[in-house]
């Protein structure tokens, strides 16, 4: 029988009068507390910039709803709406987290397409909407890949948050694949891998 070793880590375990003292100095820090070992302005900054993000695809899938023309318009209008309310829902929890580290969440519209690594692509045909909002998928896919491995195990709670959206954006990026072998009748993957 295979006895499992305890994983052995360096962990001090405070005592509950030093659980107690803690908690009372900075309360005013809310849920960042002497424990946080990450920069939280860093941290700050990296959700900044996905609230940026995010609020360019909001944007964009919009333009792309209401513009959207041709013959598969309506399927493809559809998903454009569902994927600007989801990018709405991660943009809502960012801010919601960027308050809680004690940042503030930037929403001036004059910073977003600055501060995104997404673009504001308006296309000129359905496939051309398609396809940009394909690529901004992946943008944010590897953006959320990034910031998760930046905050790891240090700040659980960002990094559960952000698991999920990053699993809403892989969602919508394989959607926006399929759409485009629909549209052009042949895989994506030979066109943008």
């Amino acid at each position: 029988m295979n006895k499992r070793k305890p994983l052995k880590r360096d962990i001090k375990f405070s005592t509950t009068e030093e659980l107690r003292a803690n908690a009372r100095k900075n309360y005013q820090d809310g849920p960042v507390t002497s424990t946080y070992e990450l920069d939280v302005e860093k941290v700050i900054e990296l959700l900044n910039i996905a609230l940026a993000s995010e609020w360019v695809c909001v944007l964009r899938y919009l333009r792309h709803y209401y513009m959207a023309s041709g013959l598969f318009m309506d399927a493809v209008k559809e998903e454009f709406m569902e994927h600007a309310q989801q990018e709405q829902k991660h943009a809502a929890m960012l801010a919601e987290r960027i308050t809680q580290l004690g940042g503030e969440p930037d929403l001036n519209p004059d910073v977003f397409i600055q501060r995104s690594p997404t673009e504001y692509i308006e296309g000129e045909t359905l496939r051309d909407m398609v396809e940009s909002d394909l690529i901004a998928e992946r943008i944010v896919i590897d953006l959320y890949r990034q910031t998760i491995m930046y905050v790891g195990d240090y700040d659980t709670t960002t990094k559960r948050m952000l698991e999920h959206i990053l699993a809403e954006e892989e969602d919508h990026a394989d959607e926006l694949s399929d759409m485009m072998e629909g549209l052009d009748g042949k895989p994506v993957s030979d066109k943008i891998i």
